[in-house]
């Protein structure tokens, strides 16, 4: 009996020793956070994409709390996630224009082929290590689905070889650019829809040959265009966004249709 009572009073005592110092280190160490901090996040779309440098919205929201980060530095939330941030921090921005993803290609197997059949990891950057030329234009998407594989909102599926972004579901996180081995994918301005559907920068006649809807870099385009928004560089058109104002003179004239015009399906478009 003595012994279960002693028992029970040395644990008894090691919990009180236990939870006061618990109590004390909790005290020790307590770091006071910043009530905007909590406001920030909740006015943040809670995506933790990571478009905006930061490893997600908790590193986001602690960082503009800090002021080490822009009130509209949440490309995914809009006008109204920082007319919400702004409030909070006691200053005003204008929201950063909302961007999606636009896959450079429209090669799909109607207008380009394979040189083989691939066998391996069904995987983008690990067909292009293997060394195999599995498809008859360098330049072209592979169709693997590599960034359609690390997409989180699901916006990105390959159609007839090629990947296709549904720009509807597109947060603008910029994961699928990172994983494309051929860098064909970029974030474009929701408002620019006048976009080259190409990469090829080989000339002209090698592009025919490889892809009957790629860019042939004769330099229409760049003619036709009077605010100096589209120029032919490396044999490949390419818009400057900032420039451009939608007219669609250069999508009219272009010979083989690469160019995106300024109204059209969702699907792959920043329309």
């Amino acid at each position: 009996m003595n012994t279960i009572l002693i028992t029970t009073l040395v644990i008894t005592v090691i919990g009180i020793i236990v939870g006061a110092g618990l109590v004390f280190t909790g005290k020790k160490f307590y770091v006071e956070i910043d009530p905007r901090e909590s406001a920030v996040r909740e006015a943040l779309p809670g995506n933790n994409c990571g478009a905006c440098g930061y490893a997600g919205c908790d590193a986001m929201a602690a960082a503009i709390a800090k002021g080490e980060a822009p009130v509209n530095g949440c490309p995914v939330g809009g006008a109204a996630s920082t007319a919400k941030i702004g409030a909070i921090m006691g200053t005003s921005a204008e929201a950063v224009e909302r961007k999606t993803a636009f896959v450079r290609c429209k090669g799909t197997c109607e207008v380009t082929h394979n040189q083989g059949n691939y066998v391996g990891i069904m995987d983008c950057r690990t067909a292009m290590l293997s060394g195999v030329n599995v498809t008859e234009c360098d330049y072209g998407c592979l169709g693997f689905g590599s960034c359609a594989a690390v997409c989180p909102e699901n916006a990105i599926t390959v159609k007839d070889g090629v990947a296709v972004v549904n720009r509807r579901k597109c947060v603008g996180c910029g994961l699928c650019v990172k994983a494309c081995p051929r860098h064909l994918i970029e974030l474009v301005p929701e408002s620019k829809r006048v976009i080259v559907q190409c990469s090829n920068k080989d000339k002209g006649p090698l592009v025919k040959k490889v892809c009957t809807a790629g860019c042939i870099g004769c330099g229409i385009c760049q003619k036709q265009c009077e605010f100096d928004a589209i120029h032919v560089t490396d044999n490949l058109a390419q818009v400057t966004y900032e420039n451009c104002t939608q007219c669609g003179k250069c999508v009219e004239k272009c010979p083989v249709k690469v160019i995106t015009p300024p109204a059209k399906s969702a699907e792959n478009l920043p329309a």
